[in-house]
């Protein structure tokens, strides 16, 4: 028969009821509950066996311990009842004793109570100086140790000769450790007081008294405490600079050593002086000193005040065992081995002054290198505001003036001595980085945006397509960014915001930016610029007073240099350094800018022998980088000058009656600031003149030479490509008859088509760089140059053979109108006529000697005769060409027939000239001078205007542009909206 496997199954294997259910049916179910049930009982019946097993054994236990307290109490009682018999034995028997006996018998007990009271105080003492030690009560420890060595010496417990024991310590056992117990406290003492001597924050009385027990424990002199008071000290101040701190913790730990300093002096002159003879005793005036002598005299002397103040005082009274102490004993005053001198003033001040110039070496090189960690001025600012105000607290500036000068003879500036020094060439320092960091980014910026150029200008001659930035391809063609809309071309507030109300520090538009030629490549460089700097001038803004700062600054003045008597004595005038300040930030930032200058230069002196095209845009670039940086860069100049005199020069030169009267005032002299920033504003000048010097003298010799191929050519029909319209005039000359003869000539009224490729091409280049925006100079210096060029390639065709072969000969035609042409580009390529000088005395001495050459390949008669209607088709295609080639002619070139032109009868609509040279000649731009013209002649010509003039087309217009800018009715019509969306 099978076995069961519901018998076989253990009870610590059932874990889970269900998979019971799942495993066996309902009968082998109820054979398992049987078996666990009867497993149970079973383990219930061995726990009741096991319990009383054991709780017998601790019957037995409990009976034998009940027997052990019977027998011990039988013998107690045993033991008392032999007591009790032997007592009444010694009674029943009679005693004979003597009167001397029992005399000597109260000696012996007397001197053996007296031991006894020395053996406990001995015994006591060490628990008192413990407890004296914890309070950091070091003088009272040190009394009751010196007690405690009385006591030695009266009990006789040093060691005898041969090493054996005093009788003492022989009756005595328990005192021979206590005497080696005692042996440690003296150094434990001595290094305690020491320890208390470093502390910051501990008391006049606690110092002065750690001091006497270490004189009263070593026999030192005054002069020995105070060589240990102050190299306690100066260890102090090592340990302070020597700490881990982070962070805020260095403004923390400057703090600590000047307070550290400070209270050293406070305490060296409460402690150790004591004042001339005739002078305020100790603790008579509002300063306490001298209290190293008065407590050690308390503690030392036999005066009836110091009577009071024993050591076993008051002790008396808390044991009946005090009364058998012998008088040496509760009279116990310490003594100084040697007479405790004074210390002569001479010698206070020389030992204070040699420790103060041993902890100014250290001070400054611990202080110095914790600065290091101090990465901006604002935390440089903050350390200084705090040493600033604890210097201020009255505590320490009531009194400092009259401490320093009773100790030291002179005064003593802890900020301007210590410290101040250490911060300014931290400061300088901590600029020179930041200011560096600065150029070397900037720099890197410009690097990347010249290579950028260059690579835009290579792929758009290639005619491909890269994905170039927006910002280069506007630096390559300026006249595209110039005639593009975006949304930012007029600022939200243009219609409401006059200029002047609007202050440099607003926001520009892109049209004022348009007006000016400043691409978006030159913008993100001087806001990247401007940012830093801005960053930099808030900083530096900590450590120099505010605008708005009062009686806590002591008013004084960013650039003066004269520092103004601080209000107490401690405390130090925190901005007298701020000339020095002002001085280093503006040198870092003008090392800035000339290192960014080097680097313009470098790049340009890569470019200026023989300019590529592709190079020829970031020269550009950097052109009108150096001449929009100053004005870009606010800040910059604001860092130069200082952010208040920045300010307030911008303000003085924004409004418009600040102008006015600026011009009737005399010449100021300039500040050594201003001076600098008008030399650096010379320099990035200069660059940008040299930058534009060279795209100049490319964009001429590249246009030059093909005008001088043109010019060169030998051929008929290359000289026939060329030739341009002629016109037929009727003429009336007089017979020899004395009758009128009409004849027909023709003479050139176009120059030729090189001449007209090379002025279109020339506008063309110019505008295509906004030629409006560049320096008159650089425009100046183009047309000279070309103008020089040009009369070089005439002089060279002068210098041809005539009789070579396969040459075109001059021709009276050709000489006509190479003429017309030389007359004309002189006209429109020469240099401006100045004041007290003819135009031929201006002109180049080559100009006249071509004309006689060509001259003289013209009829004498017909040159008589083609002279003045040539002259006036000259007049006539200059005045038609002034719009037509814009910036290559000035407002100053006044031809003189143009006034009379409009009365004549010509037949042709010449354009007059725009009044000024303004790029987008027919706005409506506000000027002072036209105002007041318009103003004066609308003054005389009011009463003759007609009233019918008020209803012809364009006249409300009109009526608008002649009013006065500053009228006080406000209008979006007015001229003043106009001119202001541009900026």
């Amino acid at each position: 028969m099978a076995e069961d496997p519901s018998l076989s199954l253990r009870v610590s294997e059932i874990k889970d009821p269900a998979a019971l259910f799942e495993r066996y049916n309902t009968d082998e179910i109820r054979r398992i509950e049987r078996k666990v049930r009867g497993e149970i009982e079973q383990k219930k019946e061995e726990l009741r066996q096991m319990v009383g097993e054991r709780y017998r054994e601790l019957m037995d236990a409990a009976d034998t311990i009940g027997e052990m307290r019977q027998c011990s109490e039988s013998v107690v009682q045993s033991i008392q009842d032999m007591h009790q018999y032997c007592h009444s034995l010694k009674r029943g028997k009679t005693s004979v004793t003597s009167s001397s006996r029992q005399e000597s018998q109260r000696q012996w007990q007397d001197k053996f109570y007296t031991m006894a009271a020395q053996i406990k105080l001995l015994l006591e003492i060490p628990e008192r100086i413990w407890s004296a030690m914890e309070a950091s009560q070091y003088l009272q420890a040190t009394q009751l140790y010196l007690l405690c060595c009385h006591l030695h010496s009266l009990l006789q417990l040093e060691a005898a000769t041969g090493g054996h024991y005093s009788p003492v310590l022989a009756r005595f056992p328990i005192l021979v450790r206590q005497v080696a117990t005692t042996g440690h406290f003296r150094s434990t003492i001595l290094l305690d007081s020491r320890s208390l001597l470093q502390g910051r924050a501990v008391s006049d009385q606690a110092i002065a008294e750690a001091l006497v027990s270490t004189m009263l424990l070593e026999g030192s002199s005054p002069r020995q405490a105070l060589a240990d008071f102050l190299l306690a000290r100066k260890a102090s101040i090592h340990q302070l600079l020597n700490q881990p701190q982070h962070g805020a913790g260095i403004k923390a730990q400057v703090c600590s050593l000047v307070e550290l300093l400070v209270t050293t002096l406070f305490q060296a002159y409460a402690v150790f002086y004591l004042p001339p003879e005739g002078g305020p005793r100790p603790g008579e005036g509002t300063l306490s000193c001298g209290m190293l002598f008065s407590i050690l005299e308390i503690a030392t002397a036999n005066t009836p005040a110091a009577k009071g103040k024993r050591v076993m005082q008051g002790e008396t009274s808390t044991g009946s065992w005090f009364k058998y102490l012998p008088p040496s004993i509760t009279e116990f005053q310490p003594t100084l081995r040697t007479l405790a001198q004074p210390i002569q003033r001479e010698q206070l001040r020389d030992t204070l002054q040699q420790w103060i110039d041993t902890c100014k070496e250290v001070i400054c090189h611990g202080v110095g290198g914790l600065l290091v960690y101090v990465k901006s001025l604002k935390g440089l600012a903050a350390i200084r505001d705090a040493v600033w105000d604890l210097l201020s607290t009255e505590s320490i500036s009531q009194h400092w003036s009259t401490v320093c000068q009773r100790l030291l003879e002179r005064p003593l500036a802890v900020w301007d001595d210590f410290l101040q020094q250490l911060f300014l060439q931290r400061l300088k320092a901590i600029t020179k980085e930041e200011t560096e960091a600065i150029s070397t980014s900037s720099i890197q910026l410009l690097t990347s945006a010249v290579r950028d150029l260059e690579g835009q200008t290579i792929h758009t001659s290639s005619c491909t397509s890269p994905s170039f930035s927006r910002g280069a391809q506007f630096e390559v063609d300026v006249a595209s960014f110039l005639w593009s809309e975006s949304p930012g071309d007029l600022l939200s507030d243009a219609g409401w915001v006059s200029v002047s109300q609007r202050g440099q520090q607003h926001q520009r538009s892109s049209l004022a930016m348009k007006t000016q030629a400043l691409t978006p490549c030159v913008q993100n460089f001087c806001s990247s610029m401007d940012a830093k700097l801005k960053e930099r001038l808030d900083d530096v803004q900590h450590y120099l007073p505010s605008q708005d700062s009062g009686a806590d600054s002591n008013s004084v003045s960013i650039t003066s240099s004269v520092p103004i008597t601080s209000t107490s004595a401690s405390s130090f005038n925190r901005y007298t350094d701020s000339p020095a300040v002002e001085e280093a930030f503006r040198e870092g930032c003008l090392a800035c800018v000339h290192s960014i200058l080097t680097s313009i230069r470098s790049e340009l002196a890569t470019t200026s022998p023989k300019p590529v095209p592709a190079q020829l845009s970031s020269v550009l670039f950097m052109a009108r980088l150096c001449q929009s940086m100053g004005e870009l860069c606010p800040n910059l100049k604001h860092c130069i000058l200082g952010k208040q005199n920045g300010s307030e020069a911008t303000a003085k030169g924004t409004p418009r009656q600040a102008k006015k009267l600026g011009k009737a005032r005399t010449a100021t002299e300039f500040s050594p600031a201003q001076a600098k920033w008008a030399g650096l504003k010379e320099e990035l000048l200069n660059c940008s003149m040299e930058a534009y010097r060279i795209w100049s003298f490319s964009l001429s010799k590249v246009l030059l030479d093909k005008f001088g191929t043109a010019l060169h050519a030998e051929s008929a029909g290359a000289i026939l490509t060329t030739a341009t319209n002629w016109e037929d005039l009727e003429i009336q000359e007089e017979a020899e008859s004395g009758s009128s003869v009409t004849s027909k000539i023709r003479l050139p009224v176009q120059p030729s088509w090189f001449v007209q490729s090379l002025l279109f091409q020339l506008c063309v280049e110019v505008n295509r760089v906004g030629g409006h925006a560049l320096p008159r100079p650089t425009l100046q210096e183009l047309l000279q140059a070309c103008h020089a060029q040009v009369l070089d390639h005439f002089h060279s065709l002068t210098q041809q053979a005539p009789n070579r072969e396969a040459v075109f000969p001059m021709t009276q035609n050709r000489a006509l109108q190479l003429l017309f042409d030389l007359r004309y580009l002189s006209t429109t390529l020469g240099c401006r006529l100045e004041e007290g000088k003819s135009s031929r005395s201006q002109q180049d001495p080559r100009f006249h000697e071509i004309c006689d050459w060509l001259e003289s390949f013209i009829d004498p008669f017909d040159l008589d005769v083609f002279t003045p209607p040539l002259n006036s088709n000259l007049n006539r295609l200059s005045q038609r060409t002034s719009v037509l080639l814009g910036l290559l002619t000035g407002s100053e070139k006044q031809f003189s027939l143009r006034s009379s032109s409009l009365n004549s009868q010509e037949p042709y609509n010449i354009l007059p000239l725009a009044s000024s040279q303004i790029r987008f000649g027919l706005l409506p731009l506000s000027m002072s001078n036209v105002r007041k013209s318009k103003s004066a002649s609308r003054s005389s010509e009011a009463p003759h205007q007609p009233q019918e003039d008020s209803f012809r087309p364009g006249s409300l217009f009109r009526q608008l542009v002649d009013q006065e800018e500053d009228t006080a009715a406000p209008s979006l019509f007015k001229l003043s909206w106009l001119s202001g969306m541009a900026k």
